[in-house]
């Protein structure tokens, strides 16, 4: 509201000043033409002079008082713009100089207009020429993802069809996660998203024809990885091509049904993970001929397994009409909710046998990670019912965050970069800084938890961020900053697997990345064991939430950095991508793998970096630790 006077008063205001200005003026003139100074100071030049200086400085002060408000040529006042297009406290201002501003200002210029071809088919256009070309610059860049997602997939289908992963350079497959057809799977929902037709009705028949099949014969399975990526992917194919009134009625392929009759069938199997367990924690093997479970072979689970199944579980049990998978997956959690904790920490292993925490071992990295990303997302997943009996989840969450930024965020030396380290002994150990690229998805989560997946400019303007919300925004661009520049650190733009960071307690000369131009070379400590690059995810995972809540187009710039090193170093010309040995060195060595997730979850989160925010909106879908996106309860195609 603008604290300018009432419209009544404005008036007033106007004329009392403009009357003031006008008389004062008139007085002084006159005297200065008919009194003797008149006589005697005309006659010489600096008199004339100095009677013109002050004519046009009187008349100058009259004029900026009254126009003061003057603007540029497109009328708006110079300084904080509100939505009026005023200053606050100027409305009063800008009235008194209207009459003397017709004479100055320019005519109105009328905004450009597109012919109706060029309006988009919800009339809705963009009128700023760079603005345009920006967005054929990122439309071109989508679509070189898309022709690299392609490559991928072709290597993949010619060499290793039906096998879990490819091999692109010794050119055969390998099933390293059950046989079932992983990478299929994996990547079904990322070609759905990519409208790569082709590569949709290849995955989709193969699943038709091959999986259930293989489902009833396969031996054993992990239960988390086949969570994650098999019954993941059947759940979000299944929204993505019409289940239940998904987003694309008209797909390639088989029917949705086919997607969820064959994800009912694996989450059977799965089950028994959790009802063979004596506490609510689930073995963390499947062996799906015989319909049973067992424990690892040291007797325990990893926290971010057992914890990361509910997604999954929950939208099954959603779209199934069953709820007895969601039932027990929700055990999980709510037990965790009653075990011990260091400021909302956890140890990475848990038992199945006991129910109870194994060790002190506290870190973000391998089997402690998506602990604490799913505390958020199953959250959100609920939708409006997220503040009912789901709400344990969320305090949970905001309790870690806390505990995160107390006990594990430290700055390197000498530049500062933020990076969170582990508690291997626990937090009364020794604190080591040390940072598993796993550990970039941190960036992602903590924006998603702290604007539920708005834009930061819309949360700010309806007052919805808390103190910790800013704060963890602030720590989410300070990890991805620190992320991105494990890329550029080293020779290939590539990320190590694990990093060190160089503080007061911790340093070791020789071990940098490579790139002797980073400003950050003695910052990141590069152990010899630590240099290869698996294809990973989670940075342009965060790089991608990040983009779409800050709106800031630097994460855009970013992603497409790294995917150009990856187009440079890791593409294999016969099909295919390959994860390297050493990032540090050029040119890089190979090791013959195409992980699923490259094609699931890298190249999807680029594409969507690089896309339009309403593909795919936040607000609206979850994305599993996977990139499985499945709807947030209660939001329909048309929402």
């Amino acid at each position: 509201m603008s604290k300018s006077l009432p419209y009544s008063m404005k008036d007033v205001h106007y004329d009392n000043a403009k009357f003031r200005h006008r008389s004062c003026f008139k007085m002084i003139t006159q005297t200065m033409l008919t009194s003797n100074l008149k006589r005697d100071c005309i006659s010489c030049s600096t008199g004339k002079f100095l009677v013109l200086l002050m004519i046009g400085g009187l008349a100058y002060l009259m004029l900026t008082n009254t126009s003061s408000g003057h603007s540029d040529s497109n009328g708006l006042a110079k300084g904080v713009i509100f939505k009026g297009g005023i200053k606050e406290g100027d409305k009063s201002i800008m009235d008194g100089g209207n009459r003397f501003r017709r004479f100055w200002r320019k005519p109105p210029r009328l905004p450009p207009r597109l012919s109706p071809d060029e309006k988009g088919s919800n009339n809705s256009f963009i009128h700023d020429p760079v603005k345009l070309n920006a967005d054929s610059i990122w439309i071109a860049r989508q679509q070189s993802v898309k022709k690299a997602f392609i490559h991928a997939w072709s290597g993949y289908k010619k060499y290793a069809m039906g096998f879990d992963e490819l091999m692109p350079l010794s050119h055969r497959g390998v099933d390293g996660l059950g046989g079932l057809g992983a990478t299929i799977v994996d990547a079904l929902d990322t070609a759905m998203i990519m409208g790569a037709d082709e590569v949709v009705t290849e995955a989709g028949s193969w699943i038709e024809t091959h999986l259930s099949h293989r489902i009833k014969e396969k031996g054993q399975v992990n239960l988390f990885e086949t969570t994650i990526r098999v019954l993941g992917g059947l759940l979000s194919a299944y929204h993505l091509s019409g289940g239940e009134q998904g987003m694309n009625s008209t797909h390639m392929g088989p029917k949705s049904i086919v997607y969820l009759e064959t994800a009912k069938q694996l989450a059977d199997l799965l089950l028994s993970a959790f009802t063979s367990s004596p506490t609510p924690i689930p073995f963390s093997d499947v062996v799906l001929r015989d319909h049973s479970a067992h424990p690892a072979p040291d007797g325990q689970s990893s926290t971010s397994e057992v914890s990361t199944l509910q997604l999954e579980f929950n939208y099954l049990s959603t779209v199934s009409g069953d709820p007895k998978y969601g039932v027990e997956a929700m055990k999980v959690l709510e037990h965790l909710k009653t075990l011990p904790k260091v400021e909302g920490l956890v140890p990475i292993y848990i038992s199945p046998h006991s129910g109870e925490f194994n060790g002190e071992n506290i870190r973000l990295g391998s089997r402690g990670d998506s602990y604490y990303e799913y505390l958020i997302k199953v959250w959100l997943q609920q939708g409006a019912e997220r503040d009912g009996n789901f709400k344990y989840l969320y305090d949970m969450y905001e309790e870690a965050t806390k505990g995160i930024r107390h006990l594990l965020v430290q700055k390197s030396i000498p530049k500062g970069l933020v990076f969170v380290g582990e508690l291997p002994s626990g937090s009364k150990g020794a604190f080591s800084p040390k940072m598993d690229h796993l550990v970039c998805f941190l960036p992602g989560t903590l924006a998603l938890g702290a604007t539920k997946g708005i834009t930061k400019e819309k949360a700010m303007k309806d007052n919805l961020l808390t103190f910790e919300d800013l704060e963890n925004l602030k720590l989410a661009e300070d990890l991805a900053k620190t992320c991105f520049e494990m890329y550029s650190v080293t020779s290939t733009g590539l990320a190590p697997e694990i990093a060190y960071f160089h503080t007061e307690d911790y340093f070791e000369q020789g071990l940098d990345g490579g790139n002797k131009s980073s400003e950050y070379m003695n910052d990141i400590i590069i152990k010899y064991a630590d240099r290869h690059n698996l294809l990973r995810p989670e940075t342009v995972e965060s790089l991608f939430v990040l983009y779409r809540i800050t709106e800031n187009p630097k994460y855009r710039e970013w992603g497409w950095q790294i995917f150009e090193a990856f187009e440079k170093h890791t593409k294999v010309d016969s099909g295919g991508y390959s994860s390297l040995d050493d990032v540090t060195r050029l040119p890089p060595q190979r090791r013959d793998k195409m992980e699923t997730f490259f094609l699931g979850e890298t190249l999807k989160y680029l594409y969507l970096l690089f896309a339009d925010s309403t593909v795919i909106p936040l607000d609206k879908f979850v994305f599993n630790t996977e990139a499985h996106p499945f709807p947030i309860k209660g939001m329909s195609k048309s929402e």
